[in-house]
């Protein structure tokens, strides 16, 4: 059987060796950035579990609290939501519940909040996810519907312009506007890969009209984000407005890979590419999408394209943590997302009716079946972090 190194490094196999290092060292930050890394050994483990049978819909795979953020919608108003669909995929509901609830768990530990209240936390998530979908209607979350921390994070977030945005990622040199490196996150791309980049982007626009195609390509760079999907190919491009110097925009293109439950799901519908499988899923699971979310293909591969927002953000639990009334507010809120995101896709492509999850969400014996396994599960994160991290330290690697 092979060892947990063994696994993680077997599902890094063909990536850049550079960029798989330096997503090591991240994991070894704490069993939260571990966890958030390592979803496909979550999965594994979930499905060899035989606990309460759950209703088949689409999940986002990866469901943990920082996966749910604000962002621009195409409709240019700001909201709060599910926000990463990389993994997404035909599963049992009960398989993304014990994902969140595992998450409130491992973050609230890193936070020093108590386990006591971290279970209080996990019992709100439930009693919340469960009523939703008893109720069978999706809600949704904007500035005008938001209350409490929520309604004060969008409007912070929201005031903020594109001109901030730009004025972190670019450089004016060569009396033009260039991408920097930012924090060492947007890097220098080989000239004839860049030309060939900005070749097939330009084609995007033209042919999706995504952006308006009467802007020009200014700057591209290779660009590293996340933990999870370090290791892919990423770009961002800089874009400008024909006629008008003053308008900017940022297009982030990503890498579409495998989603890493595929192995441990059942029959999956047949995409044209993964890049597809992310947006058609995310369009269905988000009331509304963000904006300039399409499809790109790049030397065989399907990249997913969105635009880089200034509102793109996430909720910062260290600012309230000491205020476990706030904190459960917004554990509400995500649940309430989250069983939004699942409702909404009753009925495509293979997902389960809505009489199915509205008596999921009906049926109190499974709440407390999924707590218990993500208590336990808490506990081997934190385990097989420890191992990992001193794997690493027993074999030289730079952790530090």
């Amino acid at each position: 059987m092979p060892s947990l190194f063994e696994k993680i490094d077997a599902y890094h196999a063909g990536l850049s060796p550079t960029k798989v290092a330096r997503k090591y060292k991240l994991l070894t930050q704490n069993p939260f950035r571990f966890f958030r890394g390592t979803n496909s050994l979550f999965y594994e483990d979930m499905s060899r579990e035989t606990i309460y049978d759950s209703p088949v819909c689409w999940i986002c795979g990866d469901l943990h609290l920082e996966n749910f953020g604000s962002y621009k919608g195409d409709n240019r108003l700001v909201y709060f939501d599910l926000n990463d669909f990389d993994e997404c995929i035909l599963a049992p509901v009960g398989w993304e519940i014990a994902r969140a609830l595992t998450s409130i768990l491992i973050a609230f530990d890193a936070l020093k909040i108590t386990d006591e209240e971290a279970v209080k936390a996990c019992e709100i998530f439930l009693q919340k996810y469960a009523k939703v979908l008893a109720d069978g209607k999706p809600g949704y979350i904007e500035t005008r519907t938001a209350t409490g921390i929520v309604k004060k994070f969008l409007n912070s977030v929201e005031g903020r312009s594109q001109n901030e945005l730009l004025a972190k990622r670019t450089v004016l040199k060569k009396g033009g506007l260039h991408l920097n490196c930012h924090k060492n996150k947007q890097m220098i791309i080989d000239k004839k890969l860049k030309k060939e980049l900005i070749g097939a982007f330009k084609k995007w626009m033209e042919s999706n009209n995504q952006p308006p195609n009467d802007y020009k390509v200014l700057d591209a760079r290779f660009r590293i984000a996340g933990t999870g999907s370090i290791g892919i190919h990423r770009y961002v491009f800089l874009i400008e407005k024909n006629g008008d110097p003053n308008k900017h925009m940022l297009i982030d293109m990503k890498q579409a890979t495998a989603s890493s439950l595929t192995p441990f799901a059942g029959p999956q519908p047949v995409w044209e590419s993964e890049a597809q499988r992310m947006v058609s899923v995310q369009r269905v699971m988000q009331n509304i999408t963000p904006a300039q979310l399409s499809t790109l293909f790049f030397e065989g591969e399907s990249y997913l394209m969105q635009e880089m927002q200034p509102t793109k953000d996430r909720i910062n639990f260290k600012m309230i943590q000491d205020d476990f009334k706030i904190v459960c507010s917004v554990i509400e809120d995500m649940a309430m997302l989250t069983a939004s995101a699942h409702l909404r896709g009753i009925g495509r492509k293979g997902s389960c009716t809505a009489d199915e999850l509205i008596n999921f969400g009906s049926d109190p014996n499974w709440q407390r079946e999924l707590l218990n396994y993500a208590t336990g599960y808490k506990k081997k994160v934190i385990s097989d972090y420890t191992e990992f991290k001193n794997y690493l330290k027993s074999k030289n690697h730079n952790i530090n």
